[in-house]
C-alpha cells in the first residue's frame, strides 16, 4: 500500500484554508495614503488576496503540478465571482503567454537541430584546457544562449555538456570545488543572462504586458536589451571572479578536453540546411523586433505575432514535427497564464491599490533610491519562494502604484524588479536552472544557499550603482516630472 504523503495533504489544505479565512473574513480597514485619501478593499479584492495566498502556497510547495495550480486560479475566480470567467480565463491566452510559447519553441528548435551542441563544442575548442578559462567559457556560453533561448532550456541543454567536462576533470562523482563552481555558476549565469532580452525568460514579457496595460506605454525589445545588457554582462563577469575566489579549481588544466571537443565537433559534420534555416529565421525575427523601435511602420506589429511567425515557419519547413509540438512543456505555459491571471486579478479588483497604499505608509518618507532598492529586494526574496513569473505578476502592479505616489518613474521600477526577479540565487525552487544544476550532485541545498547570500548582496550593490548612476546616464527616467 502506497504511503500517504501527509506533507502534501497539509499544504493542500493550508492553501485552501488561507483562501477561506481571507475571503470570508469581516471587511478589512481602509488603507489611507499620506494625503488622507481612503482606499477600501472590496469583497472581490479581499478574495483576490486570498487567492494569491492559495496560489503562492501551492506553487511554493508544489502540492500539485504548477500548471494545475494555474488552472485553479481561473476556476476559483469564476466559482467565487471574483472576476467573470470570460475575463479570468482570457488572461491565459494573453499575447505575453504566446510570446513565451514562441520563445520555448525557439529553444526546442536549437536543441533539435544540433545548433546548441555545435556552439558548445566550438566554445570548448576556443577556451582550451585551463580550468580558469573553462569557467569563463561555460559561463559566457550559458549567458549567450539565454539571449535567444529560455534560460530553462539553456540550462537543460548546457547541463550534459558540463557533466562531460566534469567527467574529464574527475573520474568519480565525488564533489569538488570545481564541480560546485561549474554547476552553481551555470545556474547563476543563466539567470544573469536571461535578463538581457525578452527571449531569455517569461518574466520580461509578463512585466512588459503589465507595464503597457497600467502605464499605457510599451517597453520595446530593443529598449529592454539596451538597459539590461550592461547590467547582465557585468554580473556574468563578476560571477566568474566570484567563483574563482569562492571555488578555485583543484586542477589548473583538464588534459585532453580540447581534442575531445574537436572530435565531437567533427562528428556533427558540416552545418546542415535545417540549422541554417533555423538561424536565418531566428535572426530575422530578432532583427524585426529591434527595428520596431526605429521604423514607425513596424511599431504597430505585435511582438508576440512576430515570434509566432518563427514557430509557423519551423513547422512549414519541417524543421520541427508534431512530436516536438507535443513535447512542449504545457505545464510551464499554463504557469505563465495563471501568473498573468492572478496578477490582473489583484490589479482589476482594486486589491493592488489597497496593497500599494499599505506599502506606501512604510516608504512615505523614503528617498526614491531607497524605495526602488527596497522594492527590488522584496522581489528578490519573493522570487526565491515562488516562480519569478508569478512574483513579477503579483508585485509589479503594486510597485507601480506606490511609485506614482512617490514620483518614481515606472521604467526604473520595472527594470529594477526584472533584475532581481531574474536572479534568485538563494533557493533551489527559485528557478529551474537551480534545480537542474542540483542534479549534478556536486552541492547540497545548504551550500547553494550559503553561496547565494553573498552573491545576492553583490547583485543589490550592482543594481544600486545602475539605478543611481548608470541607467540615468543612459537616458532612463527615474523620476516623474
Amino acid at each position: 500500500m502506497k504511503e500517504i504523503d501527509w506533507r502534501r495533504i497539509f499544504f493542500i489544505f493550508l492553501g485552501i484554508a488561507l483562501f477561506t479565512i481571507v475571503h470570508f473574513s469581516p471587511p478589512w480597514p481602509d488603507a489611507v495614503d499620506p494625503s488622507g485619501n481612503h482606499f477600501a478593499l472590496s469583497k472581490e479584492g479581499k478574495a483576490a488576496l486570498g487567492l494569491f495566498l492559495l496560489a503562492a502556497t501551492w506553487w511554493v510547495f508544489e502540492v500539485v503540478p504548477i500548471g494545475v495550480t494555474s488552472i485553479t486560479i481561473g476556476v476559483v475566480q469564476a466559482l467565487f465571482s471574483i472576476r467573470p470567467a470570460k475575463i479570468a480565463f482570457t488572461d491565459f491566452m494573453d499575447p505575453s503567454v504566446w510570446f513565451i510559447f514562441g520563445s520555448i519553441v525557439i529553444g526546442i528548435t536549437f536543441t533539435q537541430t544540433g545548433l546548441t551542441r555545435r556552439m558548445a563544442y566550438k566554445m570548448l575548442i576556443l577556451v582550451g584546457e585551463r580550468t580558469i578559462m573553462i569557467y569563463l567559457g561555460c559561463f559566457l556560453l550559458t549567458a549567450a544562449l539565454t539571449l535567444i533561448m529560455a534560460h530553462t532550456a539553456v540550462a537543460a541543454t548546457v547541463f550534459p555538456l558540463l557533466m562531460a567536462i566534469y567527467a574529464l576533470y574527475q573520474e568519480d562523482e565525488k564533489p569538488t570545488r570545481f564541480g560546485k563552481g561549474l554547476f552553481i555558476g551555470m545556474a547563476y549565469t543563466a539567470g544573469a543572462g536571461s535578463v538581457i532580452t525578452l527571449l531569455g525568460s517569461a518574466r520580461g514579457a509578463v512585466a512588459i504586458g503589465f507595464f503597457k496595460d497600467i502605464v499605457g506605454r510599451e517597453i520595446s525589445f530593443f529598449m529592454l536589451t539596451y538597459y539590461m545588457f550592461p547590467l547582465g554582462f557585468t554580473m556574468v563577469v563578476l560571477l566568474w571572479v566570484f567563483f574563482l575566489l569562492r571555488y578555485p579549481p583543484e586542477k589548473k588544466t583538464i588534459p585532453g578536453l580540447r581534442e575531445k571537443a574537436r572530435s565531437l565537433y567533427r562528428d556533427l559534420g558540416p552545418i546542415t540546411f535545417r540549422e541554417i534555416c533555423t538561424l536565418v529565421i531566428v535572426l530575422a525575427v530578432i532583427s524585426v523586433m529591434c527595428l520596431r523601435s526605429f521604423v514607425p511602420a513596424l511599431a504597430s506589429v505585435d511582438k508576440s505575432a512576430l515570434i509566432l511567425v518563427a514557430t509557423i515557419l519551423f513547422f512549414m519547413l519541417k524543421i520541427l514535427t508534431v512530436k516536438e509540438l507535443e513535447d512542449i512543456p504545457w505545464n510551464i505555459i499554463l504557469l505563465f497564464g495563471g501568473a498573468m491571471s492572478v496578477g490582473f486579478c489583484l490589479w482589476q479588483t482594486g486589491s493592488a491599490d489597497w496593497l500599494a497604499v499599505e506599502w506606501l505608509v512604510m516608504f512615505k518618507n523614503a528617498h526614491w533610491f531607497v524605495f526602488v532598492l527596497a522594492i527590488a529586494f522584496f522581489v528578490l526574496i519573493m522570487t526565491n519562494l515562488i516562480m519569478n513569473v508569478a512574483a513579477i505578476a503579483i508585485i509589479l502592479p503594486v510597485a507601480m502604484k506606490i511609485g506614482t505616489y512617490l514620483g518614481v518613474s515606472p521604467e526604473v521600477i520595472t527594470f529594477a524588479c526584472l533584475t532581481t526577479a531574474g536572479m534568485p540565487f538563494l533557493l533551489l525552487i527559485g528557478a529551474a536552472p537551480n534545480a537542474i544544476a542540483y542534479g549534478s550532485s556536486q552541492f547540497k541545498s545548504g551550500e547553494f544557499f550559503a553561496t547565494g547570500v553573498p552573491v545576492s548582496i553583490l547583485l543589490m550593490v550592482v543594481l544600486g550603482v545602475f539605478v543611481w548612476l548608470i541607467w540615468p546616464l543612459m537616458g532612463m527616467p527615474v523620476l516623474i516630472g
